[in-house]
């Protein structure tokens, strides 16, 4: 596409997309200020109580897995269209589970919509997006998922706030937590209609063949004369007359799968090996377990959502103007520090005999702008950077199964970190846990300097010729 692509049309399709991000963000934040009213509701432990808060993650993983290999055999758009299902169904579901069994399986099928979610969104804005901003387009994916956690958090801390607490009856004799889940429920219904207005992506409609539905629906994108060049360009990268399959990730010369995947799925999982999501999920136990209040601790979830939604509007200003890659170092290394940070002032404080930290003094103070400081790093540069890269850095032939094994690995590492921070932090306790994390930041920023290359500016398919 060209000076004269239709950008107003681009970027309500990419929004409509992009609502997939904001239910990945509700869906992974809602847990957040429920944990302690599950595990008097369910009666679970320390690891029951970490699983039904990873038990998503499960799904997760299998969502982005699947997704993407089946967009490539029936298209971006009537995958999207299931996982808006999947969202109001798992959000009914979470809310009126009455026991632990039954909350996990309804919340493993919201994490099979937030992967799916996950890895299609931003592929979807990737392959309709013009080169010149498609950075920009497809960090609204990050943006709408930091808006959905912001909104979560927003809405757990107000929903509390009006019974007084989240065990607390609510309305219609159910307790808040329960109303948490239910919320989410109008934004998927949302998501839902809206895809019904969206065309498919014109190089999945290239690939399988359509080519007269590939050329309208790149027409309605570009006012330019351009479209047979862009089907023929989209052509050049793919295999002749067959759809891509799952197998493309291996090279039919080496019978090894493609270094590209490799480095993908390295990206993909050193973005949860820094902690984000431990910040993310167990944000209102964390702050409890450094001295405070329920209250207290929902606010400061609201607080870390906003320097968040901030933060990724920084991103979205610089992505397409000093590129993906210095971003990635930057945030690297800025989250390492902050890590290290908390790490120090959480293992110096002393521990109550009920096994609290005690923050005395402005250590409390300190260790919030520590952590606030870490997620404004992260939103700036892994958060959106990584998404983008991942839309965009593997060829069009093989583009669904790269992301799909890569998806694969974020969920899986997801999962791990979540599941473990619980033990991490009963065992060896928070400064421990937060320097092990700090190192993962200084492994990705070598990782992104030795193996990461630039993709700013370049089109998907000159970056499926580099790649050939």
């Amino acid at each position: 596409m060209d000076q004269q692509d239709n950008l107003g049309r681009v970027i309500l399709l990419s929004t409509v997309a992009a609502i997939g991000g904001f239910l990945f963000g509700f869906d992974s934040g809602v847990i957040n200020g429920t944990v302690d009213s599950l595990q008097k509701s369910f009666d679970s432990d320390a690891v029951g109580t970490g699983f039904n808060v990873a038990s998503m993650l499960l799904g997760c993983a299998a969502g982005a897995f699947f997704a993407g290999t089946l967009a490539d055999k029936i298209g971006r758009k009537p995958v999207l269209l299931a996982t808006a299902v999947a969202f109001i169904i798992s959000a009914f579901g979470s809310g009126i589970a009455g026991s632990s069994a039954e909350f996990v399986v309804f919340r493993i099928l919201g994490g099979l919509a937030v992967g799916a979610a996950s890895i299609l969104a931003p592929a979807y804005i990737s392959e309709i997006a013009p080169a010149k901003i498609r950075g920009r387009l497809a960090s609204l994916q990050q943006l709408m998922i930091v808006i959905g956690l912001f909104a979560a958090f927003l809405s757990n801390y107000s929903l509390a706030g009006a019974s007084g607490g989240a065990s607390e009856i609510f309305m219609l004799g159910q307790e808040t937590w329960r109303w948490m889940f239910w919320v989410e429920i109008i934004p998927a219904s949302i998501f839902l209609l809206a895809l019904f207005f969206i065309p498919e992506s014109p190089r999945f409609l290239v690939a399988a063949g359509k080519e007269s539905a590939a050329a309208k629906v790149l027409s309605s994108l570009s006012l330019a004369d351009n479209v047979q060049k862009k089907i023929d360009d989209i052509y050049s990268t793919l295999e002749k007359d067959r759809k891509p399959k799952f197998t493309d990730i291996i090279n039919q010369y080496t019978g090894k799968v493609h270094p590209i995947v490799w480095i993908g799925v390295g990206l993909a999982a050193l973005q949860q090996l820094t902690g984000i999501n431990v910040v993310f999920y167990y944000g209102a136990t964390l702050w409890q377990a450094a001295g405070f209040t329920e209250a207290d601790a929902l606010m400061t979830n609201v607080i870390s959502g906003s320097v968040n939604v901030i933060f990724t509007f920084v991103a979205i200003a610089l992505i397409d103007r000093i590129g993906r890659k210095p971003l990635l170092l930057i945030g690297s290394l800025g989250q390492a520090v902050m890590l290290g940070v908390l790490a120090l002032l959480f293992a110096t404080s002393p521990v109550s005999d009920a096994g609290t930290l005690q923050m005395q003094g402005s250590t409390g103070v300190w260790a919030l702008i520590a952590a606030n400081t870490y997620i404004a790093f992260f939103a700036f540069s892994w958060g959106p950077v990584m998404w983008v890269m991942l839309g965009e850095m593997f060829p069009n032939k093989f583009r669904g199964a790269a992301l799909a094994v890569c998806g694969l690995s974020q969920w899986g590492m997801n999962f791990v970190i979540t599941m473990t921070f619980p033990i991490l932090l009963a065992s060896i306790g928070l400064g421990l846990a937060y320097g092990l994390y700090a190192a993962f930041g200084l492994v990705a920023f070598f990782f992104v300097k030795k193996f990461i290359q630039e993709t700013k500016g370049k089109s998907l398919e000159d970056i499926s010729r580099e790649l050939q």
